[in-house]
């Protein structure tokens, strides 16, 4: 039988596929774990993590190409935009990543 996984492992195990220099959308990491819909959730087991961690979560940005930030992150939302500048990743003026140079586009989760 087939242990379940829970949904934040789900999240975990697939973030943690995201390449360096790539960035995924919080609901493409939803839609890929077969969980529709759930993009905020997906949000929320992020801020759960411990950091540092060796979990890139730094990769994960909203549907608009922004880092969503927020008094509430505590000074993540910045030490996001510093690593993946760190990874090479670009903003323009208005703090916006390209996706077409910078979306993750996985061919199959294996």
């Amino acid at each position: 039988m087939e242990k379940k996984l829970h949904f934040y492992q789900k999240v975990y195990l697939t973030v943690s596929k995201i390449p360096y220099g790539k960035v995924a959308t919080y609901g493409q990491i939803s839609d890929l774990i077969y969980e529709y819909g759930k993009a905020r959730q997906v949000g929320w087991a992020l801020r759960r993590l411990n950091l540092p961690s060796n979990i890139p979560w730094h990769r994960v940005i909203n549907s608009k190409g922004l880092i969503t930030m927020s008094l509430s992150r505590k000074g993540t939302d910045w030490m996001q935009k510093e690593l993946l500048i760190n990874e090479g990743i670009e903003f323009n003026s208005k703090m916006k990543i390209d996706f077409k140079k910078y979306l993750w586009r996985p061919k199959e989760l294996t």
